[in-house]
């Protein structure tokens, strides 16, 4: 059985945590294949390799934009995708039950089940937990620029940064089209959500299913800065939905546009401005292994068959 696995060590120490654990090996895995990240978008062409040389499972080790790069090259070929979290947030893997620690996550992905779920695209670029635009994109360019400098990274540079940016973000109009319905909005965040939540154990969108064929489009109305600022523990405490500028619907296609250009990301990666996002659903277009007790449970993260 062909593993291969593709490992950011930009992500940091842990990265090299898992390349150590993979070095060691697994009963049923005696050699995994590693191969290294030179840079953006590299992670995409090492997994068209692996799907070429006919690998069983292709592994992804780094953060949530290290797993959405490899998985663009596995989505509609049946090669399954492993995550071995190691990036700052980690949105999609706790999501799926899988542990933190790289040499866990490998033991469980060894005995996990692979399960198909959904691809969300928006303006044709694939994204496999959040997508959207607002704040969190606002803050994910700024935090994108700090590692673009050499600067360093990770969560506790993310919260810093967003609760320094707060009271700067200004937020944008825009106009929402799904189905037949039409309305506007002034977010906070805009978010259409595939997953639970953004990573780091921030749940904006509790109870997702990751194979119902749709997802949820999660809006946070602007509103005064004390109770924006407020928000922050109900992300991470739960009752985020109970706010009375939180709104939440289902869809499998939408449209936003803007008077102008606003900043979007797709799974924490930021992407350019654009006056025009178009989002749909590709159900079931992925496998992504996750852990037997996540398979099996009825509670999870996937709804049954």
């Amino acid at each position: 059985m062909k593993i291969r696995a593709i490992v950011n060590l930009r992500a940091g120490l842990a990265a090299h945590r898992a390349l150590d654990a993979m070095a060691a090996g697994r009963p049923s895995w005696p050699a995994i294949e590693v191969r290294l990240t030179e840079g953006p978008a590299h992670a995409i062409a090492l997994a068209r390799e692996a799907v070429e040389d006919e690998a069983a499972l292709v592994l992804a080790a780094g953060g949530d934009g290290t797993v959405n790069e490899v998985a663009i090259a596995l989505i509609g070929t049946g090669v399954p995708l492993g995550i071995v979290p190691v990036g700052s947030g980690n949105g999609l893997a706790r999501a799926l039950g899988l542990p933190l620690r790289p040499d866990r996550a490998l033991a469980a992905l060894e005995t996990g089940i692979p399960r198909r779920m959904d691809v969300g695209r928006i303006n044709g670029k694939p994204f496999l937990n959040v997508a959207g635009v607002g704040f969190d994109a606002f803050v994910g360019w700024a935090f994108h620029k700090v590692g673009c400098r050499g600067g360093r990274r990770g969560i506790f540079t993310y919260v810093q940064m967003s609760l320094r940016l707060l009271s700067l973000y200004q937020a944008r109009p825009v106009t929402l089209e799904l189905g037949g319905e039409r309305f506007c909005s002034r977010p906070f965040v805009l978010a259409f959500a595939n997953g639970p939540q953004y990573g780091a154990g921030a749940v904006l969108n509790p109870g997702a299913k990751l194979n119902d064929g749709r997802v949820e489009l999660v809006i946070y109305e602007d509103g005064p800065f004390l109770e924006t600022l407020l928000l922050a523990p109900r992300l991470f405490l739960g009752g985020i939905e109970r706010s009375r500028r939180y709104r939440r619907l289902l869809v499998d296609r939408a449209t936003l546009t803007a008077p102008q250009p606003v900043e979007h990301h797709r799974d924490g990666e930021p992407e350019p401005e654009a006056a025009r996002l178009e989002v749909e659903v590709v159900p079931k277009a992925l496998r992504i292994v996750v852990p037997r007790a996540t398979a099996e449970d009825p509670a999870g993260p996937f709804l049954p068959g």
